[in-house]
């Protein structure tokens, strides 16, 4: 096997992984941003648009966000701010105040984790 197919063996089950994450995620949060460069999942959004002479221009600022990126260490962010003048889809995936259905312990369970105190030594 050479490493070209080694290299997309990897890319192959990072891209794998995290399809994975983002189904188990998605029911955690409220709203489902998409633009031009990433996919986002958040709780908290604030949308500017800030009109241009020729393009409107877009300014996001995100809380409790999750980020489509298979090269980050960790998807899970306190805040992220986006500028962008490309287009931008803003879906509510919840009503204000409606709690997600998935629970610490079930979202634990679909990544195939343990977050009891059974695993830790006594």
């Amino acid at each position: 096997m050479s490493h070209l197919d080694d290299l997309d063996e990897y890319e192959a089950d990072l891209e794998l992984r995290l399809k994975r994450e983002y189904t188990a995620v998605f029911g955690l949060f409220r709203y489902c941003v998409v633009t031009q460069d990433s996919t986002y999942l958040c709780n908290k959004l604030d949308l500017k648009v800030l009109p241009q002479t020729s393009y409107p221009f877009f300014h996001l600022t995100m809380e409790d966000v999750w980020v489509w990126d298979k090269n980050r260490p960790t998807r899970m962010i306190p805040r992220a701010e986006v500028y962008t003048s490309s287009d931008v889809t803003i879906e509510e995936l919840r009503g204000e105040g409606e709690e997600p259905a998935l629970t610490p312990e079930a979202l634990a369970e679909k990544l195939g984790e343990s977050i009891s105190g059974d695993d830790e030594p006594a």
